[in-house]
């Protein structure tokens, strides 16, 4: 176990610095993004600086990838997520993804009646969001239009375009939702037709 995990750690410096150089960053750009010293770079990557937790979390930020994927970890950990549930205005959310920035997937259940008689508060941010209606319907407030997702229907959209969900009956809904930086799309889209108010 012990020659295992040195040779792990051995590998890290060459891993990081093929890494960067397949991603087409300078040591002066990632010194910028992580806040780590150019020499303390430097020598992570040929091996004379040990990879600890200090370096290894802003590196797998900047990189956007989970630290087990950073260091090449044995490839038999266990590759199963295990999400915390957590409550936002009424509504649970479960996250379905560990990887930190990048696209983020979510579920999301809206109890019957969450929404019912509230005003819709359309909030706009960056990114691109992509859903899909597991069960119920949803009620979709996007911009100047106001629809319904029923099971099984999906729609993608800008962020900044203002949004707001809610239950679209009193029954509760269940969707997924692939939330991601402005540029990283999925390939789903819902457009509107000038004399029609139902996604495609």
């Amino acid at each position: 176990m012990s020659d295992d995990f040195d040779a792990v750690l051995a590998a890290v410096g060459p891993r990081l610095r093929a890494l960067r150089r397949r991603r087409g960053v300078t040591l002066t750009a990632l010194s910028e993004t992580t806040g780590i010293p150019i020499s303390t770079l430097s020598r992570l990557e040929s091996g004379h600086r040990k990879p600890g937790l200090e370096l290894l979390l802003p590196l797998a930020r900047a990189y956007q990838m989970p630290v087990d994927e950073l260091i090449g970890a044995p490839a038999d950990l266990d590759p199963r997520v295990r999400p915390r549930p957590f409550t936002r205005n009424g509504m649970t959310v479960v996250p379905l993804t560990r990887k930190p920035g990048g696209l983020q997937a979510y579920k999301h259940i809206l109890p019957a009646g969450l929404t019912e008689g509230r005003e819709p508060d359309p909030r706009s941010h960056e990114g691109y969001h992509w859903l899909y209606v597991l069960r119920g319907r949803l009620r979709v407030v996007l911009g100047e239009k106001d629809f319904v997702l029923a099971e099984g229907e999906a729609a993608e959209f800008d962020t900044h375009l203002p949004h707001w969900f809610g239950n679209a009956d009193d029954h509760h809904v269940e969707f997924l939702s692939i939330l991601g930086p402005q540029g990283e799309r999925v390939h789903i889209k819902a457009r509107f037709r000038p004399d029609d108010d139902r996604p495609l």
